[in-house]
């Protein structure tokens, strides 16, 4: 399958297993308008190329990918109807990998923050870095953690882990994140490519539809808590994007230095 038109993407084929490899605005990936437009759509495009059986989501640069653009946070600050617009993509993020029959293995390289997080967390296997920083810090940015955290993290690690983590907005070492079980595999590394070479050549030597199937019925649980929860989700994060604590914290970031909320 030809994969025209990303900008903030790229493709490679190695027989029957696709890497999609994050490529955006920056060393850090951060979310921008582009991979925002383009991560809502790339995983039915990908459940759909009849050239690939397994997916793994990867970036060869610094950062997995490391939250939301500063530039992009502030426009919707500005003009709010920007952040309305783009409530239908930030569910199709979810859901598209969500309803994915293809299984999709994330090789997390580098830090993985709020969105970044997010989308390494809803793949079906993570293998990271052990030198690698996961979290949602969408809190410290004043702003609700509404794009998906709270539908998976308590999934993975447990309501009061959860919480925690999502409250106070903490980046955890990809080494403690696999002893709770918040992803599969830390390794070093040297060995990450390795290691998911290894993950990647179970899932391709195995029965194709019965590994399709399975997943499939075992993410009707994740599929249903994301229903009852998206909406929600992003309905509070829209309103704190209008919070004075959000526009200080864009401000403070911009201006290298700790945010002073007001609770305002």
């Amino acid at each position: 399958m030809d994969f025209q038109g990303y900008k903030t993407m790229r493709f490679e084929y190695r027989d029957r297993v696709l890497r999609v490899i994050i490529d955006g605005n920056g060393p850090m990936n951060p979310v921008d308008q582009d991979l925002h437009d383009e991560l809502a759509r790339v995983f039915a495009e990908v459940d759909r190329d009849p050239d690939s059986d397994v997916i793994v989501l990867t970036s060869e640069n610094r950062a997995f990918c490391a939250g939301g653009d500063m530039e992009w946070f502030q426009k919707m600050i500005d003009r709010p109807e920007g952040f309305r617009a783009i409530a239908h993509e930030a569910k199709r993020i979810v859901f598209s990998l969500l309803e994915m029959e293809k299984p999709i293995v994330c090789r997390l390289n580098g830090a993985a923050a709020g969105l970044g997080a997010t989308i390494a967390l809803l793949c079906d296997i993570i293998i990271a870095d052990e030198n690698a920083l996961i979290g949602d810090p969408h809190v410290r940015m004043g702003i609700v953690a509404g794009d998906g955290g709270a539908v998976i993290w308590p999934q993975l690690i447990g309501f009061a882990r959860a919480k925690e983590f999502l409250m106070t907005g903490d980046m955890i070492p990809a080494s403690r994140a696999a002893e709770m079980g918040l992803v599969n595999y830390a390794v070093p590394t040297a060995e990450l490519d390795a290691k998911t070479d290894e993950i990647v050549a179970k899932l391709s030597g195995g029965a194709r539809w019965a590994i399709r199937w399975t997943k499939t019925v075992t993410n009707i649980t994740l599929r249903e808590i994301a229903h009852k929860l998206m909406d929600a989700s992003l309905a509070y994060e829209m309103m704190t994007n209008l919070t004075a604590d959000h526009q200080e914290a864009v401000t403070a970031f911009n201006e290298k230095r700790p945010p002073q909320f007001s609770g305002e």
